[in-house]
């Protein structure tokens, strides 16, 4: 009898079965972090180096999520390897500034016309609650507005959003409807501190926005009186400046994260000075600090990280996703398969269905992906468990024939197992 997906999966992964049930029991569902759990359990990564993984029982596979976008150059880079290699030997930290903090924060601004300043955190959700913080300091409000199934972080004003429903302080307007959020603003903008937008939904599927409606909920956000927070902490990897300087769009504060961290915990807003001089310590608005904001180690392998992703990189990445796409519809059509593709630039994301549902997390084919997911590692493919990819800057054409010719096998086993 041929092994099914699921117990080929449990067969070849014993000692990440063995070392999740011991972190059971003293990390809760033996994981820290939800967007790397699977059933019927994760496997435990031992070491990556370019661009593959090797779990602990010694099994290689091709990463096609890259950490969520955020490891851009593949791991081990070598560059940032050396740029905190050097850092490190003078400690992991102080109490005081760093002279890191200020090249990756004079790229930035370089980089992105409506950011003049720049305060760092630990992560892209504290960005999300410094920018909130801010908003509501110079506002006066409350409240605010986001995309529904939009993803911001994991604090609840925002994580409500992400799952498709209004808060006590959170209203909600569909991706690319205009008409909602304006109608929103309109009837609710004195109460609202600001609008939270990102330019491509990431955890939500990998879904663009229209130019038009980016830049209308831009004007609609100025006319109520809202700050407009763009957070680029996954699209900051589709241009140089960020998908806003793609756009035309100039927003009030702007969130970073993922790759500006060099594959280390950051965070980041960006704005204008006078937004940002709430900081200010002589004349302080907002208190804000942390224990590893800014630490040494993360600035200067950030600095490399962003200094290193130029435009002809970017290009390069987007060209080889868009064959990936063609090369993956292709497949799917011969296992018999439906496939629908959300694509932007360097990112796409799976749906085993006929079009793309409004969101990753409200999808009709949650049995496939799923048996997709499993088998794909079975042959050596790390993708995210809904179906998304994020390509690195190392990535080849070689690579994307690799990836293809080991999809073609999980597509085949799916297809296989859905027939049975």
């Amino acid at each position: 009898m041929v092994a099914s997906i699921y117990e080929t999966y449990q067969a070849r992964t014993t000692a990440s079965a063995a070392i999740h049930s011991r972190t059971q029991q003293v990390v809760p569902g033996g994981t820290s972090r939800q967007a790397g759990y699977w059933s019927p359990y994760p496997l435990t990564i031992d070491r990556g180096e370019g661009i593959y993984l090797w779990d602990i029982d010694g099994h290689r596979y091709l990463d096609l999520i890259n950490n969520y976008t955020s490891m851009v150059h593949g791991h081990a880079y070598p560059p940032v390897l050396e740029a905190t290699k050097q850092a490190i030997k003078h400690s992991t930290g102080w109490a005081a500034a760093n002279k890191y903090q200020c090249s990756l924060a004079e790229q930035l601004v370089e980089r992105v016309p409506a950011t003049e300043q720049v305060r760092f955190t630990n992560s892209g959700t504290e960005s999300a609650a410094l920018s909130l913080n801010i908003a509501r300091t110079v506002t006066g409000r409350n409240k605010l507005l986001m995309a529904r199934y939009g993803y911001h972080g994991s604090l609840p004003e925002f994580e409500t959003g992400s799952s498709g429903n209004e808060g006590p302080i959170t209203y909600l307007a569909g991706f690319n409807n205009l008409e909602e959020f304006e109608t929103i603003l309109e009837s609710h903008g004195h109460e609202i501190a600001a609008v939270f937008l990102e330019p491509v939904l990431g955890s939500g599927g990998v879904k663009t926005a229209s130019k038009a409606f980016l830049l209308g909920v831009e004007k609609a956000a100025r006319k109520a009186g809202a700050l407009l927070v763009l957070d680029e902490v996954l699209t900051f990897r589709f241009a140089p400046g960020g998908s806003q300087t793609e756009q035309g769009l100039k927003p009030d504060l702007t969130m970073f994260g993922k790759l500006i961290g060099g594959g280390f915990p950051v965070g980041a807003v960006g704005g204008e000075k006078g937004l940002l001089s709430v900081f200010n310590p002589v004349d302080m608005r907002i208190f804000h600090t942390g224990t590893f904001n800014a630490n040494p180690v993360t600035m200067a392998a950030g600095d490399v990280s962003v200094r290193e992703l130029t435009a002809p990189r970017i290009a390069h990445m987007a060209k080889l996703c868009s064959k990936l796409r063609d090369g993956l519809t292709v497949l799917a059509a011969d296992c018999g398969l439906p496939l629908s593709i959300s694509h932007h630039e360097s990112c796409l994301n799976l749906y085993f269905s006929d079009s793309a549902p409004e969101s990753s997390t409200v999808r009709e084919d949650q049995e496939i992906i799923t048996r997709f997911h499993l088998a794909a590692l079975n042959h050596g493919l790390f993708l995210a468990p809904r179906g998304m990819m994020a390509l690195s800057t190392i990535t080849t054409q070689e690579h994307i024939d690799e990836v293809l010719e080991l999809t073609s096998l999980a597509m085949k086993d799916v297809a296989t197992e859905l027939q049975r």
